[in-house]
């Protein structure tokens, strides 16, 4: 069992938080070569290796692997051993929930009001721990209404459907996804279509110990 890092902005923490998101899709990086055949792989034949339980080519894993959050947070305290931390995602939630104390080994980042981005997120202040229960590819738009709500985004409503199809976009929970998409990836990024990372997963306990 491998652990990664992934980044997640604050919208999507909080979903997984709630218990709405239990699937991520990030972009296939072409050329892809196979690590074992030395050779270029198509979407397709990824695709095919993935559905036949082969997963040397998935950057991100495989089912039993697990992934820490990395989000916006800052230091606002550091001992020795302690440091308390509060998390972007939660800053409009209680103090007992945005803010928490973990042990470290040793604290090196002072204390700040300065956000520090997810990608510089360490390890120890992580406070999610997600285990893979899945890797596939797809193409993007071929996401299901229900893939979309398990990616966070709202369930669909019948006047909300029909503004989104008229604006030329699938049911909400899709248009709702692929305005997200766009958001983070550009404006044609859906409209290529491109192959994207399809990443199941749960919540497991191992984030960081809360100490308060």
């Amino acid at each position: 069992m491998k652990e990664r890092g992934m980044i997640f902005n604050a919208e999507m923490v909080r979903a997984i938080l709630d218990g709405r998101k239990t699937q991520t899709r990030r972009p296939v990086k072409f050329p892809l070569i196979d690590k074992n055949m030395g050779c270029e792989l198509a979407g397709n034949e990824l695709a095919g290796e993935l559905a036949a339980g082969n997963y040397w080519n998935s950057p991100f894993g495989k089912p039993g692997d697990r992934i820490w959050v990395r989000e916006t947070f800052r230091v606002m305290g550091c001992a020795t051993d302690v440091a308390r931390l509060m998390y972007k995602a939660s800053e409009r939630s209680s103090f007992t929930e945005s803010a928490r104390t973990v042990p470290v080994s040793s604290c090196t980042k002072q204390p700040s009001q300065k956000w520090t981005p997810s990608i510089h997120m360490p390890r120890w202040a992580s406070r999610i721990l997600l285990e893979i229960t899945n890797v596939r590819v797809e193409r993007l738009q071929d996401i299901s209404h229900q893939d979309a709500v398990v990616e966070g985004m709202p369930p669909s409503h019948p006047s909300i459907d029909a503004v989104s199809k008229g604006l030329g976009y699938p049911d909400f929970p899709r248009s709702a996804f692929a305005q997200i998409w766009q958001s983070i990836y550009g404006a044609e990024s859906w409209q290529v279509n491109p192959w994207v990372w399809v990443i199941e997963f749960k919540r497991v306990d191992g984030g960081q110990r809360d100490l308060s």
